[in-house]
């Protein structure tokens, strides 16, 4: 988005059309599917809002928008995440030093605190998928204001165990 226009979320189909779903997005950033690949969480960095929606795994459509987390004034916005093998939400928090664990039901589980300011996203990684990877930012450039580890990739192990992402409609053995 820019200050005189909005962002977008669009789909792109397999066969090379861009699909417009949503407009009036402050800024589109993490996504993520439920278990059972019913669902999708979607964040507005700007709006300080999680969604979740209903997916049809066979046509990318998405249905039913409704709140799943308002993040409160001063807690961060949140920004890029994850879906852990449990069907638990990670979410970084941009200017909130944390990744935040909700649980299915929208209830905040955990949060684990980084030495930088802008925690901006994670994935899970290993074979195991046991290693949690969590990217932050240094953007002003004065590590005393943004925390001693900010622009750094952090590596932390034995909190949560992951599962490799799910490839939307995409065909891997193409």
């Amino acid at each position: 988005s820019t200050p005189t226009r909005s962002g977008r979320l669009y789909r792109l189909d397999r066969d090379g059309r861009l699909h417009e779903l949503f407009d009036g997005i402050g800024v589109s950033n993490g996504m993520g599917f439920t278990l059972d690949r019913r669902g999708m969480y979607y964040t507005d960095s700007v709006a300080n809002e999680i969604y979740l929606f209903d997916y049809d795994i066979a046509t990318g459509a998405l249905s039913n928008r409704r709140l799943f987390d308002r993040v409160a004034a001063g807690a961060g916005h949140p920004d890029g995440m994850t879906v852990d093998a449990e069907g638990c939400v990670w979410s970084a928090r941009w200017d909130g030093g944390c990744l935040v664990r909700y649980s299915q039901a929208g209830e905040v589980l955990q949060s684990i605190p980084f030495p930088a300011r802008k925690v901006s996203s994670l994935t899970f990684g290993d074979a195991d998928y046991g290693t949690m990877y969590v990217t932050t930012a240094l953007t002003d450039g004065e590590p005393a204001r943004e925390g001693a580890g900010a622009g750094g990739l952090f590596r932390v192990r034995g909190v949560a165990t992951g599962l490799p992402e799910f490839l939307s409609r995409i065909d891997a053995g193409a």
